[in-house]
């Protein structure tokens, strides 16, 4: 079922999305060659703390850390360990925040030291790809059209869409009602009405689709070894534009 935010839980989320965009700036200063991805966790950890919130992920169906953060072909729940940043390496940062019992979650695709222009280029496609959904996010659209939007600016830039995973509704659970493909035609699933708080998230990459989870039961990565990228923000949808809530400001 999907649930409806009144404007008192909307601005409990804002607040939990403020908190999550603290801790990916927090992340961001830090990224550099060298650098092993606890040491992320750690400050993003202490961030989220610090705001008196506490991380989404941590201890979630098992998961280990505070944050997730994915390297090169990893495409998602990368586990934050004693890995060091290695320069040139693409390093997907997804973070969640709880604020008085509400949700916030983001990913961005950051990069260490001089970025090639291959890489470049995607992680710029997956952030444009977000956007270009989101001009479906409105009243009176239908969920696939945000989809089908994320799709077509992906696959017609030559990338691929991750179709395993989803973005999701969030609120009150990290994970809500309804799922959201980064795939599909348009024109179908539940339409969109003011109050709806989604986490779009599309996950791209450079080679093929298909994926597979590592051993250690959460690492997602790419079948074909390509670098992935990921972005992903918390939006909530009003009866004009969309309101993004992770962006900070």
């Amino acid at each position: 079922m999907i649930t409806l935010k009144s404007p008192a839980e909307i601005e409990l989320m804002d607040q939990a999305g403020r908190i999550v965009w603290e801790a990916h700036e927090s992340v961001r200063r830090m990224i550099r060659p060298g650098v092993c991805t606890e040491a992320l966790n750690k400050a993003a950890e202490e961030c989220i703390r610090d705001h008196g919130a506490v991380p989404s992920f941590l201890g979630y169906h098992g998961y280990p850390a505070s944050i997730c953060v994915s390297i090169n072909e990893e495409v998602v729940h990368g586990i934050p360990g004693k890995r060091q940043i290695r320069e040139g390496d693409v390093v997907s940062v997804d973070i969640g925040a709880i604020y008085e019992g509400y949700h916030g979650d983001a990913a961005r695709t950051f990069w260490a030291g001089e970025l090639s222009e291959a890489n470049d280029r995607l992680i710029r496609v997956t952030e444009e790809s977000f956007w270009e959904g989101i001009k479906y996010a409105k009243e009176g659209c239908r969920l696939s059209d945000i989809s089908s939007a994320i799709q077509l600016y992906v696959e017609e830039r030559g990338y691929s869409v991750v179709r395993d995973l989803t973005g999701h509704g969030i609120g009150q659970k990290m994970h809500e009602d309804p799922p959201i493909p980064n795939f599909g035609v348009p024109g179908k699933g539940p339409r969109l009405k003011a109050g709806m708080t989604l986490a779009i998230e599309p996950m791209i990459n450079a080679g093929a689709a298909p994926v597979f989870m590592l051993d250690d039961g959460w690492t997602v990565v790419t079948r074909d070894k390509s670098v992935s990228a990921h972005y992903e923000n918390t939006i909530v949808i009003t009866e004009d534009e969309p309101v993004v809530l992770t962006m900070g400001g």
